[in-house]
């Protein structure tokens, strides 16, 4: 088969579990080498990489996407090593749970800085000036049907605000990444860049243990990251794909 993504380098954050990992994996399956950014522990992820493409390069960073001069550290380090930065999949988060009317600011900054501005400071660190002088490159922020549709429904609802659904910060913030991953591609489309982003549905990560989604949707089942994986390897060989938001949700946001 066919590698597409042979030799290109591709940073992933959030990549030491869930949709992060199985993204980083699927990428060096198809040949990519691979930067694993995360706070957590990324060696067994790394180990994975190992398993299906033993000459995959892995680096691995830990650092909080928060952090202005941290994520411009990654890809300095990055192009130093490899020379390049062919694609970034930003998919580090955070969800807080809590409803609006139990919402504190620690929590709303926490969902907006980690979500939306890691997403603002990775895509832009690496655009410019590295995607921008080798004229390609894709950006593949992860967002959320939250962003679209206000979190999907929960049967579970806690004590003290805590409730299954995906808290208003969380929506926001993936909503404001939806909305800057289409102006983004309209202002780098010339440059010969992609940016696209991939809004999952309930997806059995770490992030949704515990949770009982209802799944009124047209699969009955609930995602697994290797589905939005598939969505990421998709748009990182994708030239002619930008501006979209990719719904990998088993049909819980049709409308």
């Amino acid at each position: 088969m066919t590698q597409k993504l042979k030799n290109k380098v591709s940073i992933v954050t959030g990549s030491a579990r869930g949709i992060g990992a199985a993204s980083a994996i699927a990428l060096a399956k198809d040949g990519s080498h691979i930067v694993l950014v995360d706070l957590l522990d990324c060696e067994d992820t790394k180990q994975q990489i190992k398993e299906v493409n033993p000459e995959a390069e892995v680096l691995v960073f830990s650092i909080d996407i928060k952090e202005r001069e941290q994520v411009q550290g990654v890809v300095n380090k990055t192009v130093e090593h490899f020379g390049s930065i062919d694609v970034v999949v930003n998919n580090a988060g955070t969800c807080s749970r809590l409803d609006l009317e139990h919402m504190t600011d620690d929590m709303w900054f926490r969902d907006i800085n980690t979500n939306l501005r890691g997403t603002f400071l990775f895509s832009q660190a690496a655009i410019y000036p590295h995607m921008k002088k080798q004229g390609s490159g894709k950006i593949i922020n992860i967002s959320s049907i939250s962003g679209i549709m206000g979190g999907p429904f929960s049967g579970d609802k806690g004590g003290n605000g805590e409730n299954g659904r995906s808290g208003p910060a969380y929506a926001a913030s993936k909503g404001g990444v939806i909305a800057m991953t289409k102006w983004i591609a309209k202002e780098v489309g010339e440059l010969g860049i992609n940016c696209n982003s991939i809004a999952p549905g309930p997806v059995e990560t770490a992030i949704t243990k515990g949770m009982n989604y209802q799944l009124n949707q047209a699969i009955k089942r609930i995602g697994h990251p290797e589905d939005i994986a598939d969505a990421v390897v998709y748009l990182a060989s994708a030239d002619y794909v930008t501006g979209e938001v990719l719904k990998v949700c088993g049909g819980s946001a049709i409308g």
